[in-house]
């Protein structure tokens, strides 16, 4: 087995960017973290790492990708949740960021409609998305 790199890259960036560069995202606030001011009713994707595994023979980087999803209405936040999980599994086969290939892209939980405590009247689904990045 090889050893894993010192750094991964950044793939909240590479999937925020390939979120931000959606035309069916387009409107949304699509970040890692919530702007200031947020409150949960906006349109809104916040994108966070949620651990994977390092594959070392293949140097591959598993990453598991959340998505909170954000709407002014429960079906609006149903809709964009649906977006943002079409445009990521679109990866597949195409190189994101400079020196990274998405060799696949799997659902793992979503899009699940779970109440938010933090933001009182928000409407958020969360998604689950695992990605096979090769990482050189």
């Amino acid at each position: 087995m090889t050893t894993p790199p010192s750094a991964f890259p950044d793939v909240e960036k590479l999937v925020v960017d390939v979120l931000k560069a959606d035309p069916a995202l387009a409107g949304a606030t699509i970040a890692v973290n919530a702007p200031a001011g947020f409150d949960g009713t906006t349109s809104a994707v916040l994108v966070n790492r949620r651990g994977g595994a390092w594959i070392g023979d293949q140097h591959v980087d598993m990453p598991l990708i959340e998505f909170e999803v954000y709407g002014p209405s429960k079906t609006a936040a149903h809709v964009l949740a649906n977006a943002a999980r079409r445009a990521l599994l679109a990866t597949i086969g195409k190189q994101i960021g400079a020196n990274n290939r998405v060799h696949d892209v799997e659902e793992q939980d979503g899009p699940r409609w779970l109440p938010d405590y933090l933001y009182r009247g928000a409407n958020r689904y969360l998604c689950v998305i695992r990605l096979s990045l090769s990482v050189f």
